[in-house]
């Protein structure tokens, strides 16, 4: 039986003052505590979001918002077996059902002719696993996780280290590996059961790091001097994109939820907390402390951040946030106050500001909501 070593995946903080990397600032995690008010909220919000996904959220079918893909059905079906429900439950085991049918020869989980392979499969990884208590999923998981490898840029020996594309994943169409999928990939690999070493990891480290707007030795590209300011951007691939634009010099703007996802990336890629790269994102992170929106992108991609900041921090066990202003910041009663008041009466939430990157699906962004919500409790 397979064992779930990615929820249980943990960055242990040592200590008992409070540290300071590169100025940001944060506490350890046994010293803060949610209020009573703060865990009412919580239990609330949960609840309420789980019962909109049971009642109204799914198909018949099992899917949720299946006309995207299968995407969606396995953020949320995550998103609810981390919020106490289930295999057993209904809805689960209806989405899993679902789920089954998107498996392909070649060991993807993905939607027929669909561009998104690496990131419909790595989500569907992280679903079976959640759910695989039983060993029931192992074989689809080992096919998935062999799949996943093989169409990792460089896997076969055919991209060299030194191109910026190495050790990358992407979407199909335009064949250019991407910061968001690369996570997705790292995710899946240790959620799979692979260690923060495993070959495959460590490869995709290497396109993290150069996915960050830092000097350093690991990290050569043209973009990595322009800005410097340790936050990290879209892709360094194909002549670089940044989501958030670019500087006049030709910089790409870094942008919080993928400081975030790259910092979380470096975690369970082994690089430890004393390293400069880890340094300068938490620095970058103390500077553009907020919840409010996803900072360098305002409201566009606001659930998406909301999400991957909280995984990341809980992942550094950190429980404060020092912001560049002085002000020490709860996260989690930060988080749990900013969805309380953006939650719909039906129990769902959906970007009313921005749908860019789907925020206008209720289905989707409840999901991310809830995953956010799981990390606010050891």
């Amino acid at each position: 039986m397979r064992q779930n070593t990615f929820s249980d995946f943990k960055i242990f903080v040592l200590g008992t003052l409070i540290i300071s990397l590169c100025g940001a600032a944060v506490l350890p995690a046994q010293t803060v505590q949610l209020s009573d008010k703060q865990n009412n909220q919580l239990d609330a919000l949960k609840s309420k979001a789980v019962a909109y996904l049971q009642d109204i959220g799914q198909a018949e079918d099992g899917s949720f918002s299946g006309e995207a893909g299968p995407g969606i059905t396995s953020i949320v079906t995550v998103a609810l077996l981390r919020n106490g429900v289930t295999v057993e439950d209904p809805a689960v085991a209806k989405a899993l059902n679902y789920l089954s049918g998107f498996r392909r020869p070649d060991g993807g989980i993905y939607q027929e002719g669909s561009l998104y392979r690496n990131y419909e499969t790595c989500l569907a990884i992280l679903c079976f696993v959640e759910a695989n208590s039983t060993g029931k999923y192992d074989e689809v998981i080992d096919r998935a996780n062999a799949f996943v490898r093989k169409i990792q840029v460089g896997s076969d020996g055919s991209v060299a280290r030194n191109q910026d594309e190495f050790g990358g994943s992407g979407y199909g169409k335009h064949k250019r590996p991407d910061l968001s999928n690369t996570t997705f990939l790292i995710e899946a690999l240790r959620a799979a059961g692979a260690s923060a070493d495993d070959a495959a990891i460590q490869r995709a480290l290497v396109f993290v790091s150069r996915s960050q707007n830092l000097e350093s030795e690991h990290n050569s590209t043209k973009f990595a001097p322009k800005i410097n300011d340790g936050g990290f951007y879209y892709t360094p691939a194909a002549g670089g994109t940044s989501q958030a634009g670019e500087t006049a010099n030709g910089g790409l703007r870094s942008y919080a939820s993928m400081t975030y996802a790259g910092l979380k990336s470096m975690i369970y890629a082994g690089v430890d907390r004393d390293d400069q790269r880890v340094k300068a994102a938490l620095s970058w992170i103390r500077k553009n402390y907020d919840v409010s929106q996803n900072p360098g992108m305002g409201a566009s991609g606001h659930y998406y951040y909301l999400h991957t900041f909280a995984k990341t921090l809980r992942a550094l066990e950190i429980n404060e946030v020092q912001s560049a202003d002085g002000q020490r910041h709860n996260w989690r009663g930060d988080l749990i106050s900013e969805l309380s008041r953006r939650q719909k009466r039906n129990g769902s939430w959906f970007n009313t500001r921005n749908t860019r990157w789907l925020e206008g699906d209720e289905n989707l962004v409840t999901g991310y909501a809830l995953l956010a919500l799981s990390y606010c409790r050891d």
